[in-house]
Order: C-alpha cells, then sequence, then structure tokens
C-alpha cells in the first residue's frame, strides 16, 4: 500500500492529511493546539479514532505512545546515542516490534520488524510544508505504520526539534 502524507499548511497543531496512491483522502491527523506534549488523533474519513499519539514527558528522550482500541499501547522512543543516523525502538504487545532506522539527513527510515520490511518512510526534499511518501508491506498494520511515521515528522522536521 502507498501512502502520500502531507501537513496541512494552515493549521495551528500537526495536522496531516494522509491519501493513499489513487489521491483519495484516506485519513485525517488532528494535532491538538494547547496540551503539555504533543497529543494527536489520527481518524478515517468517517471521524472514527483508529490511533491516538501522545508525548511522553518523562522520559530520558523523544518517547511517544500510540493507543489503538482493541490493541496494547506501542512505544516509539528514539535511540539516544546513534552516529550519523537516527533510529527508531517501535515496542508493540507481542511481537509487534520494529525498528526505524534513518539516513544521515532524515528524509530516509525503513521499519523493519521480525518478518522483515515493514515500511518505508520518504520525505519529500523541496516542500512548503512536511510531506511524506509511505509505501506499507502486504499484510502489515496501516494505522500503526503511518502513526510511527508522524512521530518521526515530530521528532525528526518539526520546527520545535525535540531531540
Amino acid at each position: 500500500m502507498r501512502f502520500v502524507m502531507k501537513q496541512e499548511f494552515w493549521s495551528l497543531g500537526d495536522d496531516f492529511v494522509i491519501r493513499d496512491e489513487h489521491g483519495t483522502e484516506r485519513y485525517h491527523v488532528d494535532g491538538r493546539v494547547f496540551s503539555f506534549g504533543d497529543k494527536l488523533s489520527l481518524r478515517d474519513t468517517e471521524g472514527n479514532e483508529l490511533a491516538f499519539i501522545s508525548q511522553r514527558l518523562l522520559s530520558w528522550g523523544p518517547s511517544y505512545q500510540i493507543h489503538r482500541p482493541g490493541y496494547g499501547p506501542v512505544e516509539v522512543a528514539k535511540e539516544l546515542f546513534t552516529f550519523f543516523h537516527c533510529r527508531f525502538a517501535v515496542d508493540g504487545p507481542g511481537d509487534e516490534d520494529y525498528e526505524a532506522t534513518g539516513d544521515f539527513l532524515d528524509h530516509e527510515y525503513e521499519i523493519h520488524g521480525s518478518r522483515g520490511p515493514a515500511a518505508v518512510v520518504t520525505k519529500r526534499w523541496l516542500s512548503w510544508t512536511d510531506s511524506y511518501g509511505i509505501e506499507i508491506a502486504e499484510g502489515e498494520d496501516p494505522v500503526l505504520h503511518l502513526a510511527t511515521a508522524v512521530v518521526i515528522d515530530l521528532v525528526c522536521h518539526d520546527g520545535k526539534k525535540k531531540h
């Protein structure tokens, strides 16, 4: 599955529109403006919340939790001591563990799990707002990997630079 995630230009919070490869809007990410730490809601086009992303404030480095109805929480944390690239641990319930590794400029991320490559996240170079191409492998959970891509953006490309 392929998606394009683009930050909305005229928004107060971290808001994104996510479209499929045909240009059809599939998801919307709504960032809360007045909150302690980042809090975002990933919703389908009907307005149903599919994931809630919240920043963990008392941690050694940038750390977020992804809550999805019917699933246990997923912890996404940036590893602090890596050289020449960023790495995130995506620790979910059971065998739902992944590692996201980025290139030197934080524009290309590969997400790998126990079954191999799960997703690739690519940031566009020249764009007015943050814009990403996201390719998710067959059989993988798109909501989890889209929410993980949102966390990577918050940590690596947000204007406030949380790392």
